[in-house]
């Protein structure tokens, strides 16, 4: 039976004509003449005033053109919105804003949940807003998003989801060993429970549904792998929708062997600190070279890593298509 602990965690221009009449014939010759100096004059008028609002319609699209990130920012209040505050991806972040000069810029602190209700929010009414975001997530299934380009690396090229387990795993239940070291799938295959978990399914339901059509693919991990009797195990997991499905699917597959599981739900330092000590035995979850890369620092010596179960992730910042801005340095 799985066991879940759960801590809690958007000029008009305005023209008078005058006419002029007169009783004789020097009076209307006279008239005749105004009138044509007048209509000239108009005519010359006209010509400046179509060409001072050519001119201002040309100013007009030259700002439009440039739909600055200054323009996005005060809109914005200077502000991206990010996800809890020991990510990875949020100093990367804090990063960026030094390496490309954005002073006036702050990294709001939330979390994975709050980042993406945000984020539908600003969809359903248009609106700009940047945020930390990753794949592989729904949100780039249920939105159409960008990664704003990173000439500078500060976020990397691309990722890679890790499995780290605790020492002496292998020794104490060879078997949940066996089955996590040979673990691994694709952005595709964690989507496809993401997906269904964005439009209402349990997490556990379609992470089942997930297994039950992909029965080859679960048969490699499994190969050779004799049933257990009940023994516990324990994974832990950073709240984000991308863990939440590849923790679930695992913990089923772990469940069909035999195994007692619970799951606990952690901010990222606590889910490291808890494999490095012990009182977890596993987690899939564990983003590097980048996200995660100073917590491996910290607590790597005291667990195993068995290697990518998922290659190809990315990180940065993320907008929606509408917005008119490709680059993260065009919010200078």
């Amino acid at each position: 039976m799985r066991k879940m602990h759960k801590f809690g965690l958007a000029a008009g221009l305005s023209v008078a004509l005058l006419a002029a009449c007169g009783d004789n014939a020097e009076e209307n010759n006279n008239a005749a003449g105004n009138d044509n100096a007048d209509n000239a004059a108009e005519e010359n008028n006209g010509a400046d005033n179509n060409a001072a609002e050519n001119n201002a319609a040309d100013d007009d699209a030259d700002n439009d053109g440039e739909a600055s990130g200054s323009d996005y920012g005060e809109e914005l209040e200077y502000t991206i919105t990010g996800i809890d505050a020991g990510a990875g991806i949020m100093s990367a972040a804090e990063d960026a804003l030094e390496t490309y000069d954005l002073s006036d810029w702050d990294i709001s602190a939330s979390s994975d949940a709050a980042m993406t209700q945000a984020l539908g929010d600003a969809f359903e009414n248009e609106e700009p807003i940047i945020v930390t975001g990753w794949t592989p997530h729904w949100k780039f299934s249920e939105y159409d998003l960008k990664f704003l380009d990173d000439p500078e690396g500060v976020f990397g090229e691309a990722e890679d989801i890790h499995t780290f387990v605790r020492e002496d795993l292998e020794s104490d239940m060879p078997e949940a060993y066996q089955v996590l070291d040979n673990f691994q799938w694709s952005e595709d295959d964690m989507g496809e429970i993401m997906v269904s978990i964005q439009e209402g399914m349990d997490e556990e339901e379609a992470a089942r549904e997930w297994i039950d059509a992909n029965e080859d693919m679960v048969a490699e991990w499994t190969d050779g792998v004799e049933e257990v009797d009940g023994e516990q195990i324990d994974l832990v997991f950073v709240a984000w929708d991308s863990e939440i499905a590849s923790t679930n699917m695992i913990a089923l597959v772990l469940e069909d062997l035999g195994y007692e599981v619970s799951m606990d739900p952690l901010e990222a330092n606590f889910m490291f600190q808890a494999v490095a000590d012990g009182q977890a035995d596993a987690m899939v979850a564990a983003w590097l070279p980048l996200t995660h890369d100073h917590l491996v620092e910290e607590y790597g010596d005291s667990m195993e890593d068995l290697g990518a179960n998922l290659e190809g992730a990315r990180t940065g910042l993320v907008v929606p298509e509408y917005m008119d801005i490709d680059s993260i340095e065009d919010l200078q």
